[in-house]
């Protein structure tokens, strides 16, 4: 294994923009939740006229779908990102709008046959309802609790809110409550692994939210006792949590 300092000055100089993760190819893994997101999306926007995802990153998600809506739109709320999802999904005529979470959507009431999103900030259901026809579908692959929390805990002590934020459960009382019916709502447990401390320093760079002013000066004691655990031959496991949602705006 390359030295500590190499490999955290690679990750450092590493993009993080967008949600591609090419960087950890070989150096991390991840088990895919059993339902295939990606695969759902692309059957559901080859049959609808208009969509809307949000929180797009990239684009990247929706960029695998061989065909598109004849009205799509997508929006992102972090600069970076925004000029990245604007450049692959430009193309395909996606119209990329700046949105910001817990503002309204910059879309009229009843515009979207499909509304998506892969791992929403926070889905702000009253928006998602008002912006779907009636009839309209969501569909959403959320992060679901304490997910990747055996890695955050090597930097940060979870508060009990935390703890219970993004509860399956509790989001499809939320969806309800704004006026939507819930159909499916599948969750799964996910293993993740990490082979060197320059997949893990990448990953916190990306994942911003995880442990907040991440910093690998302020965090060199956490980071080099994981790096001492790789050296010896043990493999860095976390957990991460996924869920879908699929619900639609009463006709």
């Amino acid at each position: 294994m390359r030295p500590y300092d190499e490999l955290v000055a690679e990750a450092l100089a590493a993009d993080v923009d967008g949600w591609g993760f090419g960087f950890l190819d070989g150096r991390a893994t991840e088990e895919r939740p059993p339902w295939g997101y990606a695969r759902l999306l692309a059957d559901e926007l080859g049959r609808v006229d208009s969509a809307l995802d949000l929180d797009t990153g990239g684009g990247e998600v929706v960029d695998e779908a061989a065909v598109l809506p004849r009205r799509m739109s997508a929006t992102e709320g972090w600069a970076p990102n925004l000029a990245r999802a604007r450049d692959r999904l430009g193309p395909r005529g996606v119209e990329v709008v700046h949105a910001e979470p817990g503002r309204p959507l910059p879309f009229a009431d009843a515009s979207f046959a499909l509304v998506s999103s892969r791992h929403p900030v926070a889905p702000d259901w009253a928006e998602i309802r008002r912006v779907l026809e009636p009839g309209g579908t969501y569909l959403g692959q959320h992060v679901g609790r304490e997910s990747a929390f055996e890695l955050i805990e090597r930097f940060v002590t979870p508060t009990p809110a935390q703890r219970a934020g993004r509860d399956p459960h509790r989001e499809a009382d939320d969806a309800r409550a704004a006026g939507l019916e819930v159909g499916d709502l599948l969750t799964a447990r996910l293993r993740m692994t990490f082979t060197d401390v320059g997949a893990v320093v990448w990953i916190l760079r990306k994942c911003v939210w995880w442990v907040p002013g991440f910093d690998v000066v302020r965090d060199g004691a956490a980071l080099r006792a994981i790096d001492a655990d790789l050296r010896s031959g043990r493999t860095l496991v976390a957990h991460s949590t996924r869920h879908l949602v699929r619900a639609t705006r009463p006709a």
